[in-house]
């Protein structure tokens, strides 16, 4: 890449019973969208009071857990785990508005085990105890989180995708540790990295890469913003590495502006890959800027290494 990239933002009723019934209502729309993130709103919402897991809510979308994570991240800019928290403590916020006598009950009613828990996860969402929410007998001065219905605008054309045998790379640069609620830090990354490409010991021509790669079950992943190199010696010590082993992939192109790339990411994760037959192997996925993409405008090309299994 002849020029330095700057890397874009990627990222009620009172009883049990009422709730349970409102939630399949809601659920039964939000199934009406045929992709993961759809299928999972539906099944959180068809069992908020239920005990379950991000392995339970993949097994409904049929994907695995980190194309769970990646899909609905990429469509909400939230994690699956913490929109459902969200989503508990917020209908625990309306029966305590509502006068619930016992807050035990409405904690274990919301998933958690004692008072002094439920506590702490709702004065960290909230920023007020369960006791002051059911005393002002208001929701108006907190933030609650609602049903998430998806935006269908999301869904953009792809291209076919070409599938190559992808070689070894050995990626190094700036790394940080985000979530989909934290990567909007991405584009100063990018900021910080851009000053030393063509000074970086063994760097391997000029095309940019930006990895994901070290997710966990929270959502939470590193992201490497790099350059290719012929060694790991005589790096920055600030410098973050990764070593990508050879990997099959589905390569993308994506030739809209770059502020449309989240469409396309959603796309492929939403759209292109449940109906693909293929499965994502569990390895770093990366995007690449060479010189047909223009940093100073937006505009041109860049692919999307998506790791696969055929």
């Amino acid at each position: 890449m002849s020029e330095p990239v700057h890397h874009p933002v990627i990222p009620a009723e009172a009883g049990t019973q009422g709730r349970n019934v409102r939630a399949v209502a809601l659920g039964s729309r939000l199934r009406g969208n045929d992709g993961v993130v759809g299928k999972a709103l539906w099944f959180i919402e068809s069992h908020l009071t239920s005990d379950i897991t991000l392995a339970q809510i993949a097994c409904c979308a049929g994907v695995s857990r980190y194309h769970l994570l990646r899909a609905f991240g990429v469509a909400t800019s939230q994690s699956v785990m913490r929109h459902v928290r969200g989503r508990r403590l917020t209908e625990a916020a309306r029966h305590l508005a509502a006068g619930a006598p016992d807050i035990l009950i409405v904690a274990l009613d919301a998933g958690y085990g004692s008072h002094e828990a439920f506590t702490r996860a709702f004065r960290d969402q909230f920023g007020l105890t369960p006791e002051a929410v059911r005393a002002q007998r208001s929701l108006d001065n907190i933030t609650l989180v609602e049903p998430i219905r998806m935006d269908e605008s999301l869904i953009t054309a792809l291209e076919p995708p070409r599938f190559e045998n992808g070689r070894t790379l050995l990626i190094a640069g700036l790394g940080e540790r985000y979530s989909f609620e934290t990567n909007h830090g991405i584009p100063r990354l990018w900021e910080r990295f851009v000053p030393y490409i063509g000074h970086i010991p063994g760097q391997v021509g000029h095309t940019a890469y930006g990895v994901c790669c070290n997710a966990d079950g929270a959502g939470n992943f590193e992201y490497i913003a790099g350059v290719e190199v012929n060694s790991f010696d005589d790096l920055p010590s600030e410098f973050s590495r990764v070593r990508i082993a050879a990997q099959r992939y589905a390569v993308f192109s994506h030739r809209d502006h770059i502020s449309r790339m989240r469409a396309t990411v959603y796309t492929i994760w939403n759209r292109w890959l449940p109906a693909s037959g293929c499965t994502h192997a569990d390895a770093p996925d990366f995007e690449l800027y060479d010189e047909r993409f223009d940093p100073r405008t937006g505009d041109g090309t860049v692919e999307i290494w998506l790791p696969i299994k055929e």
